[in-house]
C-alpha cells in the first residue's frame, strides 16, 4: 500500500516474514524517527533513530534480537546508512557490539564507506562503541527451531539443500542436529521537508547461514539506496535480492516517474513465490511498503 504526499514521511519495516503483531514496534520506531527529526532536522538521523529503536526491541532480527549462528553462539550483524547529503556507511559481520546501525553511521566519518569483520570490530573499539554480548531466550528458541528444520527434508532456505550447510560447515564447534528461516532485516526510509532523503537498515543475518555470510543489507543498491528522487530499503533472502540490485532497480523506476506503488509491485514480482521479499520506499510525493509475506510496517506522514 502507499500513501500520498506530506512534507515529512517515514516508513519503517520489521522484516518480511516477521509476525504482523510486531507492528507496534514499527509504529513506535516511526514516532521515534519523527521525534529525532524534530531535534536534528536531518532525514538520515531520523532513519537511524527508527532503526536503533528496532535494534533495541529484541523481537526483530537485528541488534539485540539478531539471529544466532548455527553454532548457537556466534552473532554476526550487518548495517547500512545512506542519504542525499553524501553520507554513506556500512558494516558487515560485526560481533559483540550494540546498535550496528550507529557503527555504520560512524563509518561515514572515516575515509571508507564499508568495514567488515575484525576490522569493523577494531574500529568499534577504537571509537569506544558500546559492546553487547547478551543472548536472549528468544534467540535460543529461534536457533533450536532452525536446527530442527535442518534435520528435516524441507529446505530451510529457498533453493538450497539443507545438507549444503553440513558440507560447508565452518564454525569452530561441530554441528549437532537433534522456525522458519530468519531473514527479517529492519529498515527505515525518510523524506524530509527540505527535499533530502535518508535510509538505514540493520540485520542479524540470515538463518541458517555459514559463518562470514553477508547478505543484501550492507550492499549499496541491493538492500538500500537513497538518491534525489527517493529512498528504498529491501528485506528478504539476500542471496536473491543482490542478484537484482533490488533497491537501486526500484529507485530507478521511481526516478523515471513510475508511481511508487507500481514500482514496489514490479520489484516484488521479480521473485518467485518461494522467496520472501519486501520493500519500503519514499519518493518526492509518496510513501509505501509491500511484501509477499506478512511484514510488520508503519508509515508516518506529517504535513
Amino acid at each position: 500500500m502507499s500513501n500520498t504526499h506530506g512534507d515529512f514521511a517515514i516508513v519503517v519495516h520489521g522484516g518480511v516474514g516477521s509476525p504482523a503483531a510486531y507492528r507496534d514496534g514499527c509504529e513506535r520506531a516511526a514516532r521515534r524517527g519523527f521525534e529525532e527529526y524534530g531535534i536534528s532536522a536531518d532525514a538520515l538521523e531520523a532513519a537511524i533513530a527508527a532503526v536503533t529503536f528496532l535494534e533495541d526491541d529484541g523481537r526483530f532480527n537485528a541488534g539485540r534480537g539478531a539471529a544466532l549462528g548455527l553454532d548457537g553462539a556466534t552473532v554476526e550483524m550487518d548495517a547500512s546508512v545512506m542519504d542525499t547529503r553524501g553520507r554513506l556507511g556500512a558494516v558487515a559481520c560485526v560481533q559483540g557490539i550494540e546498535n550496528p546501525v550507529l557503527l555504520a553511521r560512524a563509518v561515514c566519518d572515516t575515509p571508507h564507506w564499508f568495514l567488515a569483520g575484525e576490522g569493523a570490530n577494531r574500529f568499534a573499539a577504537a571509537i569506544r562503541h558500546p559492546a553487547w554480548n547478551k543472548i536472549s531466550e528468544q534467540q535460543r528458541q529461534d536457533h533450536r527451531k532452525i536446527l530442527e528444520e535442518l534435520a528435516g527434508s524441507a529446505p530451510s532456505m529457498p533453493g538450497v539443500d539443507n545438507k549444503a550447510f553440513m558440507r560447508f560447515w565452518n564454525y569452530q564447534q561441530p554441528l549437532t542436529l537433534p522456525a522458519s528461516a530468519a531473514c527479517d532485516t529492519v529498515g527505515a526510509v525518510v523524506r524530509a521537508p527540505d527535499g533530502h532523503f535518508g535510509v538505514a537498515a540493520s540485520t542479524g543475518g540470515s538463518s541458517p547461514s555459514l559463518m562470514g555470510r553477508v547478505g543484501d543489507t550492507p550492499i549499496i543498491g541491493s538492500g538500500f539506496y537513497a538518491g534525489p528522487h527517493g529512498a528504498v530499503a529491501a528485506t528478504g533472502i539476500g542471496e536473491h535480492i543482490v542478484r537484482h540490485l533490488l533497491a537501486h532497480r526500484v529507485y530507478g523506476w521511481i526516478e523515471d516517474g513510475m508511481p511508487l506503488a507500481q514500482a514496489l509491485q514490479r520489484g516484488i514480482a521479480l521473485f518467485g513465490e518461494d522467496v520472501p521479499v519486501g520493500l519500503i520506499a519514499v519518493s518526492r510525493t509518496e510513501a509505501g511498503a509491500l511484501g509477499n509475506r506478512a511484514m510488520p510496517q508503519a508509515q508516518l506522514i506529517k504535513d
